[in-house]
């Protein structure tokens, strides 16, 4: 589908149940294929992120089994994979490249891991350069620091702290967390250099290891120590696995909920989600929207402003970068200008999501600022001030980029969205469920 046409609407009411969390499907498929035991999956994200982690399993020698209802049964290696030499392509799935890279640096075999061509414009360095720290033999194929890359089978040996920058991605720590298990003889430290952006990403890789029986010490904030091996096989299936619904997904349906009227109603996410982005309804909150949540569901119903409108706000974005995107394209129907501050990681996703950002919001009628880590947006004045552009809203090849936009509709003009079916990256049924609950 090249394009779709959606709005205008006048008002969001309903409820939507989540596909699962992206972030912990595809860590939950790693750490499955690593442990010892069969692991069945429940929930789990069906989408080309997971499928390409999923392909990349089997073709590693894995036995993954896709089952009716979300079901994914995986038989575990044990830490070693069955396949020592492969030529794997990860899509633009940052979530499946980075873990695996890790994973594969442990194995002793010659792997080459590509991706599209934004793949190989996104960096991989930082990780890299603690992989090598280890003994790992890493070469880059094209440009240096970017995918390609090539895995040659290496002694590891850990002989000191490994340090990781953390103020590109957390997934660089996230890798290594999950990697170096597999070859701790000692107790390994892994030390982050600089801030660390995303820390509730590094929760939830934390959070799952401790289901697959590895407990990670945090003596500050800086520094995490993996335990030393106790045996051959690290990881040890849970047997069974939950994933919650997708926090970053559910941040459009909030939104729906504050701009369209309400109530709407997420499930499968609460409260006690282990993931960052549900503090996107707390980033709601501030803009004045009505917000209750349950242990896995979260329900949004209007504004408190009696004149219907949020209000726009400040917001140090390190924490949420994901769902940040969301409070950008909904600071179109909010009273003051909205600054999302701490959002340089936009730079390096799926897109240059800064620039794409801008450049969107400004075609609807916004005004917009831009920085090298931060983006403020105004609405327009009044109606009238509205744009319809004509081209209709690109979307980059970026998921969040289409999702996003979506809100604009509840603007006085259709919308186009061009190239909707890059939702299919992580939410395939997005706009058949956004028609159930708008109108």
């Amino acid at each position: 589908m090249p394009a779709i046409t959606i709005g205008p609407f006048q008002r969001a009411q309903g409820s939507i149940v989540l596909p699962g969390s992206k972030s912990i499907s595809n860590r939950a498929l790693l750490l499955a294929a690593l442990s010892s035991g069969t692991t069945t999956l429940t929930n789990l994200l069906d989408a080309d992120d997971t499928q390409v982690m999923r392909n990349a399993l089997r073709q590693l020698g894995l036995t993954v089994i896709d089952q009716e209802g979300k079901v994914c049964v995986v038989e575990g290696c044990g830490g070693q994979f069955p396949v020592r030499d492969a030529d794997l392509f990860m899509g633009n799935a940052g979530t499946a490249i980075r873990p695996l890279t890790a994973a594969l640096a442990m194995q002793g075999g010659n792997y080459r891991l590509s991706g599209v061509a934004r793949m190989h414009e996104r960096p991989i360095r930082d990780l890299v350069d603690g992989l090598r720290q280890v003994g790992a033999k890493i070469d880059y194929e094209l440009q240096e620091g970017y995918p390609p890359i090539k895995i040659s089978a290496a002694q590891i040996q850990i002989k000191e702290h490994v340090k990781v920058r953390g103020d590109v991605s957390s997934q660089f720590l996230t890798a290594l967390l999950m990697a170096l298990p597999l070859v701790a003889v000692e107790p390994v430290r892994i030390e982050v250099i600089g801030e660390l952006i995303s820390r509730p990403y590094i929760d939830i890789t934390l959070k799952l290891m401790a289901r697959f029986g590895v407990v990670v010490a945090c003596p500050d904030a800086q520094s995490f120590i993996i335990p030393a091996k106790t045996s051959q096989s690290v990881y040890t299936s849970p047997g069974q696995l939950s994933v919650e619904g997708d926090a970053s997904s559910a941040s459009y349906y909030l939104a729906l909920g504050a701009i369209g009227g309400g109530p709407v109603r997420v499930l499968g996410v609460g409260k006690n989600s282990i993931q960052g982005d549900v503090a996107f309804a707390d980033a709601l909150a501030l803009m004045g929207a009505n917000i209750t949540a349950g242990e896995d569901w979260i329900e949004v119903a209007g504004v408190k402003n009696p004149n219907g409108k949020l209000q726009g706000i400040t917001l140090d974005c390190t924490e949420i970068p994901d769902a940040a995107m969301t409070l950008a394209v909904a600071a179109l129907f909010a009273e003051g200008p909205t600054r999302l501050n701490s959002i340089a990681s936009w730079r390096v996703k799926e897109t240059d999501r800064i620039a794409a950002m801008a450049k969107e919001l400004k075609k609807v009628g916004a005004v917009v600022e831009e920085g090298a880590d931060y983006i403020v947006v105004q609405a327009p004045a009044a109606k009238t001030d509205w744009c319809s552009p004509g081209e209709g809203i690109d979307t980059y090849d970026d998921h969040r980029m289409a999702m996003c936009f979506s809100l604009a509709a509840f603007g006085p003009n259709a919308l186009q969205i061009n190239d909707p079916n890059c939702v299919a990256k992580t939410f395939p049924t997005y706009f058949a469920e956004l028609a159930k609950v708008v109108s």
